[in-house]
């Protein structure tokens, strides 16, 4: 899949037009909501729950306070921006806790949500509160997978997928660019996602973490990083792309958006709301002709500093307005 630059850029006017005819012009902002920073597994050698395993006596104590989660979901609603799923690591909520959390979720949002979860035999269980359910893949090469991610099987995750899509969910998988994989393996990544019938695509490029192997590596390359949403949204125009980067490597947005995706995530939200960061998100979406669904600067969207659904979230509300209305350009 190397290519020249005159083919490069000719493949990312042909994706750049392939998304305008099959979504439009309108780019979400896409938020994950975490449960808890706890995983039983632990062991993907790029994540930062993998350094926290052996530190973490009680991982009761990594759960999120579930109004905490019901508040930021408020938030996002608030401030127009989608839950990109909900998040936790294995065994750090029960199913039955998922599924009241998930019910609240879409109580607030007015849809349901999608989950990424972990692998899961009991996706019976779920109802119209779910939308569909996220399988992390992670990496776009299954012997690279093993190694990296040795807890969480390729065909595990496949097998997960089939049983939601009979039980009428959506299917998503995430993948990270930058963990050793080439554009070569876009081939199998291309193959998966027909196999599975995904119906979502979620890349992030690699973030990395103090004490995991990937500690001193690099991100991925920006142009390297469009190419393969290139071949993916050209491989597949009416498939959904989400992609993330993160707040040192803003500019990656623009590119993105013209490569073919129709989300970007992986942000500090309230960090960044009403910087100059948040300023950039939308002027990358800007400058890319593209229109923004939500905001990262509009302070009169926060509202009043108290919940408008439960005064049991009050207190979470206060402190996620009070912290945006703070920042400063």
């Amino acid at each position: 899949m190397n290519m020249d630059e005159n083919n490069f850029f000719e493949m990312l006017q042909k994706a750049n037009k392939t998304t305008l005819k099959n979504h439009g012009d309108l780019i979400t902002l896409e938020r994950a909501v975490f449960l808890s920073w706890w995983c039983d597994k632990g062991d993907c050698k790029f994540c930062y729950m993998s350094t926290q395993k052996n530190k973490i006596k009680d991982p009761s104590k990594a759960r999120r306070r579930i109004n905490n989660i019901y508040a930021e979901a408020e938030m996002c609603k608030r401030l127009d921006w989608n839950i990109e799923f909900l998040s936790g690591g294995y065994e750090s909520f029960t199913t039955a806790e998922i599924k009241e959390i998930a019910t609240t979720i879409k109580d607030i949002m007015g849809d349901g949500v999608w989950l990424n979860t972990g692998i899961t035999d009991e996706l019976e269980e779920f109802g119209s509160e779910i939308k569909g359910i996220t399988g992390a893949v992670e990496i776009a090469n299954p012997t690279l997978h093993d190694e990296i991610c040795p807890s969480k099987s390729l065909e595990d995750i496949g097998n997960m997928l089939d049983v939601a899509r009979n039980l009428g969910f959506k299917k998503a998988i995430t993948v990270i660019l930058g963990l050793g994989e080439t554009l070569e393996d876009v081939d199998y990544l291309i193959d998966y996602i027909k196999n599975y019938k995904i119906n979502r695509v979620i890349f992030y490029s690699l973030n990395p973490h103090k004490e995991t192997i990937y500690a001193e590596s690099s991100q991925p390359a920006s142009l390297y990083y469009a190419q393969v949403v290139s071949k993916i949204r050209l491989t597949f125009p009416h498939i959904e792309i989400i992609c993330g980067t993160w707040i040192d490597n803003l500019a990656n947005i623009g590119i993105l958006i013209l490569a073919g995706a129709n989300g970007i995530t992986k942000f500090p939200l309230f960090k960044m709301f009403g910087t100059k960061y948040g300023k950039r998100v939308e002027e990358e979406v800007k400058w890319a002709n593209r229109r923004l669904k939500g905001t990262f600067t509009d302070k009169n969207k926060l509202g009043e500093p108290k919940s408008e659904i439960s005064p049991d979230f009050d207190k979470h509300i206060k402190r996620y307005v009070k912290e945006s209305i703070a920042n400063k350009y």
